[in-house]
């Protein structure tokens, strides 16, 4: 037995081409009238229609004044003209920057401000967010508002520049004449810090490149397939292991605007998706819906589930009949430098090391001593090949050199590996929460809590959740201010105006005290092995609805379950 993943070589040979836009072009030279983008059931756009609309979204941006090295706030639901702002901004050599559609007040502000960007696009429906903090903004300028009219009800900002998006097409289809270098940076993705701000991880073209032919690799997607993704494209997911590696193979991508258990089936069965994907635990949700005889009446051949729950994969495999399962461990910062063989499965596993391409090493956290196998430590990877890691954190030095330390890139996971060369996933070392397929800063939480008048100090923990998929509930633990009587209910709802609402606490619970070290520092592990206490609050027990359930309910989209 192989103890490393084998086989895998990109694509592309020469390194020179690993370029969005490049690749688009060729692609639209390559295959020009097959079909690229289908956004639900609409009928699809072509390679070439695809690259000319890039295009004239690109002209338009340079004659807004985007130049190459520029950063382009993106804040869009799942939707085409996502995909035109980016590959269009990556064409003159600017930087995408997606903005998480859940983020409001210090969260977005944080982004925008750190980004350095001049312009950002919008979805009208988000913008009200933008104008809440605009006289905090220190270098946006101007805004793009998708589905809006902004000429008939002008949104009231007072400093900023606001303009429909429909403006931004320019008439000129000509690829732009600008010569993209694979170790240019293409976009910063905002991934949650563990103690402090959302970090942006800057990612060369390469990077983007390389993990989209990963993500490829890993489910054997041919041009003859339809990926079906459902995931939001602020993330890296639904970017560089659908989209981008559609694009990378010649393959059609089928977009939908949000995940729903109840319509997932249907929704494969009418795009007739081939390879499909799931983040946390939406396998675990579709597996609970009640089976129905056309179950099984569909071309899904993959499923790539990170993680991939071990007590239900079987059923899952037999009740939609499908071929295989894959996982992979990566981050945003790293591509995939762990992957799991086409068509192997050992429960648990997230893979083995793509060891042409990466050192992989599970080192003691306190020391970097590599450790034995069986042994559970944090993993630690090397590239092989230039810029097919993170370039950094944009703005944050010190963070950078901590990644880094001692050459290696730093992931804060603990993880083990067998002696037959699989990698298990076991907890995050680092401070953070993971809900919903979201990362979550306790420190960001715990800035708006905090800021309660009745709130006198707090920690925020995570609970593990009781679905499966290896997930958390957010807990905050508080005390009160003096003479204060604050109420559960009266917390939960100045979170969920103030932050997203994935980071919005679950559990609650008041104490007298928080447990500290003699330095004062709060010893969040004796919270999280107290867990939840007759004391703690549930607020989905309590059937306490956030606003953003209470709309998805409206539009009759799958309501969340806690």
């Amino acid at each position: 037995m192989n103890r490393t993943y084998e086989g895998f070589q990109p694509r592309i040979a020469d390194r020179r081409d690993w370029v969005l836009g490049r690749l688009l072009e060729l692609r639209a030279r390559t295959h020009g009238e097959r079909p690229f983008l289908r956004y639900m059931d609409r009928a699809p756009l072509t390679y070439r229609e695809a690259n000319l609309i890039t295009n004239r979204a690109a002209w338009g941006l340079a004659e807004l004044g985007v130049r190459r090295g520029e950063r382009v706030l993106v804040m869009l639901p799942n939707c085409l003209e996502y995909l035109w702002i980016w590959w269009g901004a990556n064409k003159l050599g600017a930087i995408e920057v997606p903005v998480n559609n859940a983020y409001k007040g210090i969260f977005l502000e944080h982004v925008v401000n750190n980004s350095g960007a001049r312009l950002m696009v919008i979805d009208g429906e988000l913008a009200p967010r933008l104008l809440a903090i605009e006289e905090r903004l220190s270098s946006l300028e101007t805004v793009l508002v998708y589905g809006s009219a902004v000429d008939e009800t002008p949104l009231p900002f007072r400093r900023l520049q606001v303009l429909p998006l429909d403006r931004l097409y320019a008439h000129k289809e000509s690829n732009p004449d600008v010569d993209v270098r694979p170790h240019e940076i293409a976009a910063v993705m905002y991934t949650s810090g563990t103690t402090g701000p959302s970090k942006g991880v800057r990612m060369p073209h390469a990077q983007g490149y390389f993990a989209s032919d990963e993500g490829a690799q890993l489910v054997r997607l041919e041009e003859n397939d339809v990926y079906y993704t459902c995931s939001p494209f602020f993330h890296v997911n639904a970017q560089m292991l659908t989209v981008y590696p559609c694009l990378v193979v010649g393959a059609q991508a089928v977009i939908y605007p949000y995940f729903s258990a109840s319509e997932w089936i249907d929704q494969i069965r009418i795009s007739g998706a081939s390879v499909a994907n799931f983040l946390g635990v939406m396998m675990d949700f579709v597996c609970h819906q009640p089976p129905r005889a056309q179950d099984r009446d569909n071309r899904l051949r993959c499923v790539f589930s990170v993680p991939t729950p071990a007590g239900i994969v079987n059923e899952f495999r037999q009740r939609f009949d499908v071929e295989t399962t894959v996982e992979a461990y990566g981050m945003t910062e790293i591509s995939l430098p762990i992957m799991l063989p086409y068509g192997e499965h050992r429960p648990g596993a997230s893979g083995k090391a793509v060891a042409d391409w990466f050192d992989v090493r599970i080192v003691d956290p306190d020391t970097d001593a590599e450790l034995a196998p069986g042994s559970i430590g944090e993993l630690v990877v090397r590239h092989k090949e230039p810029w097919t890691l993170n370039a950094g954190y944009l703005g944050m030095p010190e963070k950078t050199a901590e990644a880094y330390r001692n050459l290696w890139f730093h992931t804060g996971d603990a993880l083990r590996c067998d002696e037959d060369g699989y990698f298990y996933f076991v907890d995050r070392i680092k401070d953070a929460l993971r809900r919903r397929g979201e990362n979550i800063s306790s420190y960001e939480v715990e800035r708006v809590v905090g800021a309660h008048p009745a709130v006198a100090e707090c920690a925020v923990i995570a609970i593990a959740a009781r679905e499966q998929g290896g997930e958390d509930e957010v807990k905050v633990c508080i005390t009160r201010t003096p003479g204060a009587d604050p109420s559960p209910e009266a917390i939960v709802s100045w979170c969920d105006s103030r932050m997203p609402y994935f980071a919005v606490p679950r559990y609650v619970e008041f104490v007298d005290e928080l447990p500290k070290t003699p330095n004062l520092k709060i010893q969040k592990q004796k919270l999280r092995e107290a867990g939840v206490t007759p004391a703690t609050w549930d607020r989905v027990e309590a059937g306490f609805r956030l606003d953003e359930e209470l709309q998805r309910q409206r539009r009759g989209k799958q309501p969340s379950k806690g």
